[in-house]
């Protein structure tokens, strides 16, 4: 697969102006599937164990989502979070405003009444530096490397302990596990599609060491996780 030795960026259907809303909704639910599935909330919520100092003094613990999608993976960080007995304060935001609203309702149907998702652009609008964690998953492979870069910068500006990133890597593997397992898991043609579309467009974790170097993320931290996914973390200086 030569194809995959450089990154190829196409347009995805999720990303299209005008796209249905149930259509949308459908997608959503067949990424939160998928999700569930790579247990990305239990991989995040271990990395912000590792690396935050979490609080002992009932003060909750701020974390911003950065293009949340359907919430699934804050959600879970939350519900996480609360079994553990460690107060969270969860904000999703993502640009488009059928995902905050499924996102929002998704929350309240979990109850997970700490979680709030607005609609934010994360390439233009600031991130207010009021956060502990800020996190963003399956969000930087769709981004050219300078906004990867500018983001990953504004996102460790909010941040006051660490910016954790997760998403796909870009291999055979990977590419295989996309293209069978979103029709495994999901009748949704959009997920069959973007899956797949997604791997090509990912960066190999040498690539991403090399964005987070140049944003000024230094010492960043990758895990690898099934199924061929990275989770990489920077851990504010100060924390």
């Amino acid at each position: 697969m030569k194809f995959l030795e450089q990154r190829d960026r196409q347009p995805e259907l999720m990303d299209q102006p005008g796209l249905a809303a149930e259509t949308h909704r459908h997608a959503l639910n067949g990424l939160r599937t998928t999700n569930a599935l790579c247990c990305v909330a239990r991989v995040i919520w271990r990395g912000i164990v590792e690396s935050c100092a979490l609080p002992e003094n009932r003060q909750p613990l701020r974390v911003l989502d950065v293009a949340a999608g359907g919430g699934d993976v804050l959600i879970g960080v939350a519900k996480l979070a609360a079994r553990s007995g460690v107060s969270v304060e969860a904000y999703g935001c993502d640009i488009n405003p059928t995902a905050v609203q499924y996102a929002q309702q998704a929350a309240e149907s979990a109850g997970v009444f700490t979680a709030t998702f607005s609609r934010l652009n994360a390439l233009a609008d600031p991130l207010p530096n009021c956060y502990d964690v800020v996190m963003s998953t399956l969000f930087l492979h769709h981004l050219s490397e300078a906004d990867a870069r500018d983001l990953l910068r504004r996102m460790a500006q909010a941040a006051r302990q660490c910016v954790l990133i997760d998403d796909l890597r870009r291999n055979r593997l990977g590419y295989f596990y996309a293209w069978a397992g979103a029709r495994l898991l999901t009748r949704s043609h959009i997920v069959h599609t973007d899956g797949p579309l997604s791997v090509r467009s990912a960066y190999t974790m040498a690539e991403m060491r090399q964005i987070a170097n140049d944003a000024g993320l230094s010492n960043v931290q990758f895990r690898r996780h099934w199924p061929e996914r990275f989770l990489m973390t920077w851990k504010h200086a100060d924390a």
